[in-house]
């Protein structure tokens, strides 16, 4: 069992608490939603697929727990608040935000890959996020209590050859985190970046099928050929325990999938004082 479920994973109740995921309707979302269903919280879901979250909301619903679906893209500014809004008039105020929607299309070398789908993964990994973000934040900070989870990626700490688009947008997401912790430090919300590592879903399929990855990146399919992927419950795990509010005072640090939170919940004044888990420029 992963260090991060080893401190009472299975007494986590979120009843009362109501999430939002985004890119709920593939891959991470729909299991990230039915682990946070499963422990008690009222899900909306998020993504452009009716019929993809259609499916996401029969599953947790035949488990017993309690999914709406919000169809917007997270990229459009109006889409996003009207979805939200929806959310919170069918199940209340959103206490969980999980930015989960991310895309990697855009793959080659800069001055091969197209401009126009290098910059729609940036839209969806940082726009998306943003927008969502400063769509639940105001009623957050009023209530003082709330957690945005944004789901980011290792790839965002490292050079990203021939999917720059990715990880330059997963690196600013990491950026984008840690500000946001600091802007609402004292109000009652955190902010936590997590990477679910290598996990096989319809996103990573795309990457293992690309030659482009298979040149530049060698190393991310010789993971899965190995069998060392991660599955997807495991980040589903690490959300759930994050909304459980007893991580709390990590809020503004980058978290792996496998983190032990008890040992890093022990460290948190190291963590804050050599400023640990961060994206930060060495000199």
């Amino acid at each position: 069992m992963n260090g991060h479920t080893d401190a009472g994973q299975h007494s986590i109740d979120l009843s009362g608490q109501v999430a939002l995921v985004t890119g709920g309707g593939r891959g991470l979302g729909p299991v990230i939603a039915r682990e946070l269903a499963v422990a008690g919280a009222a899900v909306a879901v998020m993504a452009r697929s009716e019929n993809q979250l259609a499916n996401t909301v029969a599953i947790i619903e035949a488990a017993g727990g309690q999914a709406t679906a919000v169809p917007a893209d997270v990229t459009d500014r109006a889409a996003v608040d009207a979805a939200v809004q929806e959310a919170e008039r069918r199940l209340g105020p959103v206490d969980l935000l999980v930015n989960n929607a991310a895309q990697a299309h855009a793959l080659g070398e800069v001055w091969r890959v197209d401009p126009e789908e290098w910059w729609r993964d940036v839209e969806v990994n940082l726009r998306g996020p943003f927008l969502c973000a400063r769509a639940v934040l105001p009623g957050m900070v009023i209530r003082k209590r709330g957690r945005i989870i944004n789901v980011t990626s290792g790839a965002g700490a490292r050079p990203g050859p021939g999917m720059s688009g990715y990880s330059a947008s997963k690196a600013a997401l990491m950026r984008l985190s840690d500000s946001l912790a600091a802007e609402v430090a004292g109000s009652g919300v955190s902010v936590f970046a997590v990477s679910p590592g290598p996990v096989r879903t319809p996103g990573s399929e795309f990457l293992l099928a690309s030659p482009v990855v298979m040149r530049w990146l060698p190393a991310f399919p010789q993971i899965f050929a190995e069998g060392r992927d991660q599955p997807p419950e495991t980040l589903a795990q690490l959300v759930v325990a994050l909304a459980s509010g007893r991580t709390d005072v990590l809020t503004g640090r980058f978290l792996d999938a496998g983190s032990d939170l008890a040992e890093m919940v022990s460290r948190a004044e190291e963590i804050r004082r050599d400023d640990l888990l961060a994206l930060r420029l060495r000199r």
